[in-house]
């Protein structure tokens, strides 16, 4: 199986499927995402949130803020479960999600734990963080704000989705922010992008 062109082991991809399978039950009963985009989950939910991990790979303590219908954080678990190290706090303060959440991460046998807290308290659920993701959920500059505790005093990189507004999202967040950018072309959407933000410090007055 390939997703964005790259080779995906044979049982990634029983995980996966099996995922898509629990996501199209339970997305009848409850809002996992816009209704409109059920029927492009493959390219347009699951291949985007892999993006993630193969931009980023390897074992490391994630965090993923606002994990929703599990994209991209239930995505990444099951990479890391091929690598059998590794994990991802899920931060969801919605209870429905977040029993979807806990039954995907059961049945695919993936690597995370979900956390029902705000995004903004998610630093009370781990001191230990590698690498952080979102998507779809806040502005850049909230985003920064929410994980700051990490990145400024653990070093930790983030990983942002990002549409085609990302440019004047980066502007409003220059206001309060200094940090390194590395800009990632999605593979599935165009003008998209993933962008990868570390050395993050406040601005000096």
């Amino acid at each position: 199986m390939l997703l964005n062109g790259r080779s995906v082991s044979r049982e990634t991809q029983e995980r996966l499927e099996h995922f898509a399978v629990l996501f199209s039950k339970w997305a009848k009963r409850i809002n996992l995402v816009a209704p409109s985009t059920l029927d492009e989950l493959w390219q347009r939910h699951i291949a985007d949130s892999a993006q993630i991990f193969q931009v980023a790979p390897g074992a490391a303590t994630w965090v993923d803020l606002g994990s929703g219908g599990g994209f991209p954080g239930v995505i990444t678990a099951i990479f890391l479960a091929e690598l059998q190290d590794g994990w991802i706090h899920l931060i969801e303060s919605n209870q429905k999600k977040s029993a979807f959440l806990r039954v995907a991460l059961s049945e695919t046998g993936a690597r995370g734990s979900v956390h029902s807290v705000r995004a903004e308290s998610a630093t009370c659920v781990t001191s230990e963080c590698d690498r952080i993701s979102a998507r779809a959920l806040a502005d850049l500059d909230t985003l920064l704000s929410y994980s700051s505790p990490w990145m400024i005093e653990k070093k930790t990189t983030a990983f942002f989705h990002k549409g085609r507004d990302y440019r004047r999202e980066l502007t409003e967040a220059h206001g309060r922010w200094d940090f390194d950018l590395i800009e990632h072309a999605s593979a599935v959407e165009k003008d998209s992008v993933i962008l990868e933000i570390s050395n993050l410090r406040h601005k000096a007055l």
